[in-house]
């Protein structure tokens, strides 16, 4: 059993289209890179129903502390749902950025845990 925190990643095939296989090889290595234990890549295609909704759920399953995917454009309207993050920390590879759950707005308060 492993003490590094769970990851998922995540990409649509339409997307990444032929690059598929290299933007999984890219998830592992920056998951890996980054200390967490990659459970799974979880793949939709163009005409998936409710993939934001699906995501939610193996996030939940699996406990994730984190998400990691390719490119915004991965998510509806190349935007990262702010109910993901809040939920768990959603890293893009290109460019590497990471939205952060537990992040402090600036001029406001820490937000409350929960």
């Amino acid at each position: 059993m492993s003490t590094r925190p769970i990851a998922l990643g995540y990409l649509r095939r339409d997307v990444s289209g032929v690059s598929q296989v290299w933007d999984e090889t890219q998830i592992r290595s920056l998951a890996k890179r980054f200390g967490y234990e990659l459970a799974k890549t979880v793949t939709f295609g163009p005409d998936t129903a409710e993939r934001m909704a699906k995501l939610v759920a193996a996030v939940r399953r699996a406990a994730a502390e984190a998400v990691f995917v390719p490119n915004v454009e991965h998510f509806d309207g190349g935007r990262v749902p702010a109910e993901l993050v809040r939920l768990c920390d959603v890293t893009t590879i290109s460019p590497e950025y990471t939205h952060a759950r537990w992040a402090i707005p600036l001029g406001g308060p820490a937000p409350e845990p929960g």
